[in-house]
């Protein structure tokens, strides 16, 4: 009899389907079964000798609660016997999606076992999860967005360096990170079988993107960092086996079940008996030609658009010509972000009817706006690298991009004033949302900014925010809280203009200040979008006095 693995975790969810993603001991018809008759099911497919499959469930009915198990070949593997968790439940919204709660976070170290002190802290997934099981009727959010580095293949906890050790030893490179598929596989045993957020997953739909930590510090700041890596004779199989996990685990579950049937490569790696062949095949081409590969995708829930956008893959690298995304990567944001929309005098006539959404998400793990000083700093370095004052700066800039981690938007100039001008384009108009949010991670700390736009330029009629959350689960260093601090403060602001002027960098079509935080802790961001109204919620996860920890609200604004 196959077991259960991995999961599951309840992925996509709308009115009337669903998608649900396990992993199974060995070969085995998966089937979700919900109460009222609803279910599905899928037979697994093989990919380096693991088992998977993404059950669609269909029969839902809009507005209800349906608890479900999984079965493989009709016996049952979930719910775990004894679990003390409710049954797990697929919350189906109603056709209009009145009010939508969006919580969102990056950066998560797995938490310790049970009984070991955690060295950073309570996890803010393990807390949410507490908060919805004590009270499985109360407020939860409707999605779940995990912003990047949902595993650190970089970074490994204590006993997964010992079981690195036991497998392979670790005096060879990489060392004490994971090297293939199956140390990949390690990552997410590790992660996602803590209790809490196993029960977690399996009732709140989530949306996922990766970051560098999926698979390597740095992944892709750089023309020069992918040529040395390439010249490093371990990168291959990394790189390619980062790849593989993250379609696997990840990415199969952002997608509908009509994006889903059309896919070629999840068709052909279902319908071959090993389909690691073929997926190695596909990460390899995403490597070598990464414009080949779309990793981003859009998500509408009611009125309000999700536009998660890879900002680590699609990257151009050549120094002369850096951009964020590739062209063919833009051309796709501008469609989803179009699509029911007018943006451009060229468009058809504008009517007083409403726009497709009333809020727009822009999902991007890595900050579109930060605080000045940093900001200020990778636009330098950018001119720095690219030659602005010669051959010595250019060489001094790369090793500190790589040193600093300069390789934000920032770093892309071009691409920042870009997406200035496409939101600016989005939020105009008498089909404009109400706000406009870029949803972001990675830097540890948390906090709320808000761009204007300079005098000679079109702004947007929509409030637009940048929120940031990080870390769901990690740390930060004291002095590097400090750092963060001054890069916001008055003198930080001046300094930054300095560094621009030594870099002669051109100014942004937008300022900004930071109108929240810095937060520093492990937590969460909430919002609650209804109507044309949104509000922003920041919970911490914080240990409690007689034990066990809880997510206490830090700050709640209005937005809309």
């Amino acid at each position: 009899m196959a077991s259960l693995r991995l999961g599951p975790l309840l992925r996509y969810v709308d009115g009337s389907s669903a998608t649900v993603w396990v992993e199974a001991s060995r070969p085995a018809t998966a089937e979700v079964r919900c109460e009222g008759g609803a279910g599905g099911e899928s037979r697994t497919f093989q990919v380096s000798g693991h088992h998977y499959a993404l059950i669609p469930v269909t029969g839902l009915t809009p507005g209800t609660t349906t608890s479900y198990e999984v079965l493989f070949d009709g016996e049952r593997v979930w719910p775990l016997p004894d679990s003390p968790f409710p049954p797990s439940a697929i919350h189906t919204p109603v056709d209009d999606h009145e009010t939508v709660r969006v919580a969102f976070g990056s950066c998560r170290w797995a938490s310790p076992p049970d009984g070991e002190k955690d060295p950073v802290g309570p996890d803010a997934l393990d807390t949410l999860a507490a908060r919805i099981a004590a009270d499985p009727e109360g407020e939860r959010p409707d999605v779940l967005l995990l912003l990047g580095d949902q595993v650190y293949a970089d970074e490994v906890s204590k006993a997964t360096r010992h079981w690195l050790e036991v497998r392979r030893g670790l005096d060879q490179p990489p060392g004490a990170e994971v090297a293939d598929y199956e140390e990949y596989t390690h990552l997410y045993y590790e992660s996602w079988l803590d209790p809490e957020v196993r029960w977690l997953l399996s009732t709140v739909p989530s949306c996922m993107i990766f970051d560098d930590h999926d698979v390597i510090d740095d992944w892709n700041t750089s023309e020069a960092w992918v040529s040395d890596m390439r010249d490093t004779p371990w990168w291959r199989e990394r790189v390619l086996s980062g790849l593989m996990s993250y379609w696997v685990h990840q990415h199969l579950g952002n997608l509908s079940p009509d994006r889903l049937a059309e896919d070629p490569l999840y068709e052909e790696v279902r319908a071959t008996p090993d389909g690691t062949d073929a997926l190695r095949a596909f990460a390899a081409r995403a490597d070598a030609d990464p414009a080949s590969v779309r990793w981003s995708y859009r998500r509408d829930f009611g009125r309000t658009r999700l536009v998660m956008v890879d900002s680590r893959a699609a990257r151009v690298l050549d120094e002369q010509n850096r951009s964020m995304l590739d062209p063919e990567e833009w051309d796709w944001l501008r469609a989803q972000i179009r699509d029911g929309h007018v943006l451009d005098e060229q468009a058809p006539e504008p009517s007083d009817a409403p726009g497709a959404y009333d809020h727009l998400l822009i999902g991007t793990s890595l900050p579109w706006l930060l605080p000045n000083l940093v900001h200020d700093a990778e636009a330098w370095n950018a001119a720095m690298c690219r030659g602005e004052r010669g051959e010595r700066w250019a060489r001094r800039g790369e090793n500190l991009r790589r040193a600093a981690d300069l390789e934000h938007w920032a770093a892309f100039p071009s691409s920042f004033d870009k997406l200035a001008e496409l939101i600016a384009e989005a939020g105009s108009g008498p089909q404009a949302p109400a706000t406009i949010c870029v949803l972001s991670g990675d830097v540890h700390h948390a906090y709320i900014a808000e761009p204007v736009w300079r005098e000679d330029l079109p702004g947007p009629d929509a409030r637009v925010v940048q929120l940031t959350c990080s870390p769901v689960h990690n740390s930060i260093p004291p002095y590097i809280k400090v750092g963060f601090r001054f890069g916001w403060s008055g003198v930080g602001r001046a300094l930054g203009r300095r560094f621009a002027r030594h870099g002669r960098v051109a100014a942004p079509p937008v300022d900004w200040r930071k109108t929240g935080g810095p937060w520093f802790g492990n937590q969460l961001m909430t919002l609650t979008l209804s109507g044309r109204s949104a509000r922003l919620r920041l919970d911490h996860a914080r240990e409690e006095r007689g034990g066990g920890a809880r997510l206490r609200t830090i700050v709640e604004s209005v937005l809309s």
